[in-house]
């Protein structure tokens, strides 16, 4: 029996939409989750009977997610995931990808045809229909944030996942044979120009041989990291800078679906004044892993400290973020990179300057981070 012969009948509807305004963007509420939950968590699944295929984990779900889809923000999911001494997932590959960032202890990830060590604060990104298992060879237990895409999938309706035979072990995928369907790649398919304004009239094959970009597993070890940041108040070092995969091109991302800062604001620091923030369609997600401070998010002041996380930046609510004397250290997730392969991001860097387009039009320039000025 098919999936559309059990559904219950239902009348296609036809809603009226003449006269609508135009389009206001509906942000959920921001929302921080504070270490000692997040503690609790990895506790709780630290001591719950091992699943039968070695995941334990909690998604962390915001008031305003809905069933399918659930997740910290709309489309993007952050999991607490925790492994035992000497425990190991079955392996998983997935249309989805993630990102992995270290809380808590250390382990190995397998995946694809490498083997990482990650180590508390690293960063790995995992693409999307790459095999992957985590093991904990640590004596500790290990705990990570797993951030993504897959409540978009979800909504979708097209998460597609498989376990793996626990033989699995990380190799070079297999060179697919050429035969004789060769014949009809897109190098030889019809290729026609329609006017001459740029349209073109394509073959078949274009939609179905697509031009291969490898996205690899890549690993930012958090003490490499470190190293280009600011160390000392007054150093001259960057305080923000994003993790890249080359894979993703122009759209800057540690993977398709997402970007990965790495900010460190030392201690000593003149206080940054009160003022306007920015704002972006994209939504940002918030680890604060040292530090103190306040973030002003639609005119709310959320104090926060090392180990909260944060949806610090629903889509299109404008935001701030000051640290404390103590300084900060954060890394923020964004879905930044969706956004601008959807061709949607849209970015006020100053709220009394020009909403800008992000990838279609001449970017924001002048900026070596949020709301700071290069000098």
């Amino acid at each position: 029996m098919s999936i559309t012969e059990i559904r219950p009948a239902a009348t296609t509807r036809m809603v009226d939409v003449s006269g609508n305004p135009a389009p206001t963007p509906q942000a959920w509420a921001p929302l921080k989750v504070t270490r000692a939950e997040i503690e609790a968590e990895i506790e709780r699944l630290a001591r719950s009977p091992r699943p039968a295929n070695g995941r334990r984990a909690a998604r962390i779900v915001h008031p305003s997610a809905t069933d399918p889809g659930l997740g910290l923000a709309p489309g993007v999911s952050v999991t607490i995931e925790v492994l035992n001494p000497g425990e190991e997932t079955i392996p998983l590959r997935e249309n989805a990808h993630r990102v992995e960032i270290g809380i808590r202890g250390s382990g190995g990830i397998e995946a694809a045809d490498t083997t990482i060590d990650l180590a508390h604060l690293d960063v790995v990104n995992l693409p999307a229909m790459k095999p992957f298992r985590f093991r904990n060879t640590s004596p500790d237990v290990w705990a990570r944030l797993s951030y993504s895409n897959a409540p978009l999938l979800e909504r979708l309706g097209v998460h597609y996942g498989e376990d793996l035979p626990d033989s699995w072990q990380p190799s070079t995928a297999a060179a697919r044979s050429e035969g004789a369907d060769t014949a009809y790649t897109r190098r030889t398919a019809p290729d026609l120009p329609i006017g001459d304004t740029g349209a073109r009239l394509r073959g078949y094959e274009f939609l179905v041989d697509i031009e291969v970009v490898e996205s690899h597993p890549l690993h930012w070890p958090w003490e490499q990291v470190r190293a280009h940041l600011s160390q000392v108040a007054g150093d001259g070092k960057r305080t923000i800078m994003a993790l890249y995969n080359p894979a993703t091109g122009r759209r800057q991302g540690a993977t398709h679906n997402f970007f990965v800062t790495a900010t460190l604001m030392p201690p000593g620091r003149p206080a940054r004044p009160r003022g306007r923030g920015h704002r972006h369609s994209s939504v940002a997600i918030n680890y604060h892993f040292s530090g103190s401070g306040v973030s002003t998010v639609d005119g709310q002041d959320i104090a926060w400290e090392a180990g909260d996380l944060l949806l610090s930046a629903p889509g299109w609510l404008e935001h701030a973020h000051y640290e404390g004397p103590d300084g900060l250290g954060v890394y923020t997730v964004q879905d930044h990179p969706l956004q601008i392969g959807m061709d949607s991001l849209v970015w006020q860097e100053d709220m009394n300057g020009p909403v800008l387009a992000l990838g279609s039009e001449a970017g924001q320039t002048g900026y070596v981070g949020p709301r700071e000025a290069g000098r």
